[in-house]
């Protein structure tokens, strides 16, 4: 794979596209998880030492799409300068930064940066041209730096200017990072070299937003556990009353497609037998445990029951690879949180005896962490759609500009 340990960065200026696109506190804009900044740390390191600069460019949050009521862009909200404290502290370097991420300032900043030092460039994303992967903006980009990093996994699977587009100015001096590079060694880890049995838990809300990772997965694991939302549309379609339960009913013959082909495939799809449910969605509501052939109207299924719990959990720990995307239940609730937090604790167990575990992003990884699994499984990955892309079998933009 190319990455920046095939490349000597002395006297040269990495223009290292990011994935600074981290939660911010609403109130005081501080930052409420640093893991995507932590995590490209270690590629940065990588160019410094070599003697390189570092110019760093990044969006965060959708600004254009997310105006203030006025119709003008937050800025406040939306500025990478929330970044630069946190970003400097974990580097241990003062890092510069531009007020825009093209122009005069952005290219008078680079051309002064010194072998060292590090400048953060302005949300890519105050540009429309950048999502819609504009060329003449991409090389505007480009000309700022000698050598193009992407270790923005969490982008990878958008063709936009600073993460595909951009590639082709370096057509010789283009490479993954670290982050870039772990992520694709782990979901090929899992997705063609798992170690048997390999399970792979599912959840959220909607059979659509997991339609071709349901599909894909079929043909490759021998245990398929659905819990969450989704679980109610597969057992509606089974002919069992699930209340007042989150359910497409445009999706009720698919799931018995999908039952039908994991039968034929000999594969274990694992439906939750019981929940949690409540005659509201909230954690003051009345909640009580329920047989999931009949849930009463009125009710609705926020978390699988123990019963589900205590099998989902046997399986888990049985098996020597786990892919785990989607929480089973409305964790963020007390109340609702046991079966995802069971599930932690076995897929940490099941790691623990050599199993090799993959969180795949977004709830999963809030999850764990919630939780304080975060040091006890194989690796959770930083890109929850690019991850779920991946898995469906498409070609990464992000992946494909760079090359393996």
């Amino acid at each position: 794979m190319n990455t920046v340990d095939n490349i000597n960065f002395a006297g040269k200026k990495a223009l290292v596209r990011v994935d600074f696109n981290v939660p911010l506190d609403k109130k005081t804009l501080q930052i409420t998880d640093d893991a995507r900044i932590r995590a490209t740390i270690p590629t940065l390191k990588k160019i410094l030492n070599d003697g390189g600069a570092c110019i760093l460019m990044s969006h965060l949050g959708r600004p254009l799409k997310k105006l203030k009521d006025d119709g003008t862009v937050d800025f406040e909200k939306h500025t990478l300068k929330n970044t630069l404290a946190k970003v400097s502290e974990l580097l241990g370097v003062e890092v510069k930064f531009a007020p825009d991420c093209i122009g005069a300032d952005a290219t008078k900043m680079a051309a002064e940066l010194k072998s060292g030092e590090v400048l953060l460039l302005e949300n890519l994303r105050y540009y429309k041209e950048e999502e819609k992967g504009d060329e003449a903006f991409a090389e505007k980009l480009a000309k700022l730096g000698d050598v193009y990093v992407n270790d923005a996994f969490g982008t990878a699977h958008r063709a936009h200017a600073s993460t595909a587009v951009i590639a082709k100015f370096f057509p010789n001096a283009k490479c993954f990072g670290y982050v870039m590079a772990r992520e694709i060694a782990n979901a090929d880890k899992v997705i063609k070299h798992a170690d048997r049995p390999f399970t792979a838990i599912t959840g959220g809300a909607k059979v659509s937003d997991k339609l071709l990772i349901l599909e894909n997965l079929i043909d490759k694991v021998d245990n398929l556990i659905i819990g969450g939302g989704m679980a109610y549309t597969f057992l509606k379609a089974q002919g069992f009353e699930i209340g007042s339960s989150l359910c497409e009913d445009d999706r009720l013959d698919l799931c018995l497609e999908l039952i039908k082909k994991a039968e034929a495939k000999g594969v274990k799809l694992l439906l939750p037998e019981d929940s949690i449910v409540a005659d509201a969605f909230s954690n003051e509501a009345n909640y009580k445990p329920c047989n999931n052939q009949l849930i009463e109207k009125g009710w609705m299924g926020l978390d699988i029951g123990p019963k589900a719990a205590a099998h989902f959990a046997e399986v888990i720990k049985a098996s020597k690879t786990i892919l785990w995307n989607g929480p089973m239940g409305v964790f963020e609730m007390t109340h609702f949180e046991n079966g995802t937090k069971t599930a932690a604790v076995a897929v940490a167990e099941a790691t623990k005896n050599g199993a090799f575990s993959l969180i795949g992003g977004g709830d999963s990884a809030a999850a764990v962490a919630q939780f304080g699994f975060e040091d006890q499984v194989s690796y959770i990955s930083t890109g929850g759609g690019a991850l779920l892309e991946y898995f469906e079998g498409k070609t990464l933009p992000g992946i494909a500009a760079i090359g393996l």
